[in-house]
């Protein structure tokens, strides 16, 4: 089963850069968000990002991690 994955960033962020670098270790044909296009995302991540979604899971902060993206993602 082909997963869902949706990552949620903004312009200008290192921590969201490494996060997307970890990210396409494991997965490419993830779509990337930037909160600032939708008032929704906004509202729900601007204090979050980077924020990782996986099959409608969350993952965020310190929990961004290799050891994690490789145990959800492959």
């Amino acid at each position: 089963m082909k997963k869902t994955v949706l990552f949620y960033t903004k312009e200008d962020c290192p921590l969201c850069d490494e996060a997307k670098t970890l990210l396409q270790l494991f997965f490419k044909g993830f779509e990337q968000r930037n909160i600032h296009d939708c008032d929704e995302w906004l509202l729900a991540y601007q204090l979050m990002i980077p924020v990782i979604v996986i099959d409608e899971e969350e993952i965020y902060g310190e929990r961004i991690c290799y050891e994690v993206l490789e145990s959800k993602l492959n």
